[in-house]
């Protein structure tokens, strides 16, 4: 094949630039940010391998004749990452003019992954470059563009973020701002990046949190700040994961499998906002991603990508945070923000031990809305029920998260298991405090489990 270092660099040209910039200088010592296709092999799946009518217990399981149940066929091994791993590499190599090679890897890749748009066009632009000058992805006659129209344009944005999640990634070890803290028993977070179209994931270890695989994603088709129901928009704001669903038990159109959040949460229902089954999901099986804005509110993520959130979060844990561009921070940033408001939080505790209702209802603001809607006046007569039935006990929490969000209100969205000393359980609970002038007030409180 004649190589055309000229015209296939092209390839890489979007918005008069060049795609893939120079990888960024590392820090001595430290090495790059983990890759989806190099953590699915470094962090195995936790807990999550067990599907809707899978056996619980390989050991004690017979069938109607005695003999032991056969145990349930091993998962497939995960490929998150890999695709997308691929066809960056296939643009590395056309930059470096390595052409023969690049073209033989984008043949690969299609084979593999046939319904890979990008790849598809990857492999058509560098069949084009053999005969004449590449001008930028998708670079077909005129005719031919204007009859694409919007969906050459999506693949062309699709590139763009996709390399340029690559070429600007996190700073190593900085986490977003809204993870202010988590208990250990949550043992995973997901952060949302619209502008960026990136899902990231992240592992808690005992020295924080920890990126394990970043992943691009699809939004709806008129963007983001959800509002009301039916307007193809995703919501922003802290959300969890509430259930795991089968793909069995789904239409072919999500793919691998669905993660619902609990949309509308607290705040969203003070503000109004309506509409319902926000997921996190797959692709149908006859495409691999979908154009950055593509869905009715929902994020999609492309079947291997999405196979390992789903075998890997857990419900009702694992919080879900989709901001229109996220700000990264270091860990140690934080800590005076959270140390203060820790403060706040002890204050509520103690005033609630020690059943001082004057103290304790100065922490709840006057647009106060509990579970069930309820008032504030109403809201007191539970708390006051609740401080009695302590009986001088202290009030412990338990499994504490903190997660903040900022907009037109400063936010604190707060999870604990509120539990009596002595005790071994209590309610799990959920506040939601916002910002006043210089006070921290509750504006929701309610029972979650």
């Amino acid at each position: 094949m004649p190589s055309c270092p000229r015209a296939l660099a092209a390839l890489l040209a979007l918005a008069g630039t060049l795609l893939w910039p120079p990888a960024p200088a590392q820090a001595a010592g430290k090495p790059p940010a983990p890759r989806a296709s190099q953590a699915a092999s470094a962090a195995p799946a936790q807990g999550s391998q067990r599907s809707a009518g899978r056996p619980k217990a390989r050991q004690a399981a017979r069938d109607k004749t005695g003999a032991k149940a056969r145990p349930p066929a091993p998962l497939p091994p995960l490929r998150d990452g890999q695709a997308e791993e691929r066809l960056l590499q296939v643009l590395e190599l056309t930059r470096k003019g390595q052409s023969r090679e690049a073209l033989a890897q984008a043949e690969r890749l299609v084979r593999d992954y046939p319904h890979f748009q990008l790849a598809q066009l990857a492999l058509g632009d560098m069949l084009a470059a053999r005969t004449r000058p590449v001008q930028q992805p998708g670079d077909v006659p005129a005719p031919l563009g204007a009859q694409a129209g919007a969906t050459l344009q999506e693949l062309r944005t699709e590139l763009h973020r996709r390399v340029q999640a690559r070429g600007n990634p996190p700073q190593r070890g900085s986490i977003p701002a809204q993870f202010l803290e988590l208990a250990p028993r949550y043992r995973h977070a997901i952060a949302v990046d619209a502008e960026r179209s990136r899902l990231y994931l992240f592992e808690n270890t005992a020295q924080g949190l920890r990126l394990v695989a970043d992943y691009y994603a699809s939004v709806g088709k008129l963007g983001i700040e959800k509002a009301v129901e039916g307007d193809q928009r995703t919501p922003l704001g802290v959300y969890f994961i509430t259930s795991r669903l089968d793909p069995a038990t789904l239409r072919d159109f999500y793919g691998a499998g669905a993660l619902p959040l609990n949309y509308p949460n607290p705040l969203d229902q003070v503000r109004g906002k309506t509409g319902s089954g926000i997921w996190l999901h797959g692709t149908p099986p006859d495409q691999f991603s979908r154009a950055p804005q593509a869905t009715d509110g929902c994020v999609a993520l492309a079947n291997p990508d999405f196979e390992r959130l789903l075998r890997t979060v857990e419900p009702r844990t694992t919080p879900v945070v989709i901001a229109r561009a996220l700000d990264w921070v270091a860990p140690h940033s934080m800590q005076a923000e959270r140390k203060a408001f820790d403060a706040v939080l002890d204050g509520w505790r103690h005033a609630k031990s020690a059943a001082d209702m004057q103290r304790l209802m100065a922490y709840y603001a006057p647009d106060f809305q509990g579970q069930r809607k309820a008032s504030l006046a109403q809201w007191a007569t539970t708390l006051h029920a609740e401080a009695h039935a302590l009986q001088g006990r202290s009030v412990e929490l338990k499994d504490l998260a903190i997660l903040r969000w900022s907009d037109s209100l400063d936010t604190m969205v707060v999870t604990f298991g509120e539990v009596a000393a002595g005790a071994r359980t209590g309610p799990i609970k959920r506040q939601f405090w916002a910002r006043r002038g210089k006070h921290w007030q509750i504006i929701y409180e309610g029972v979650i489990g």
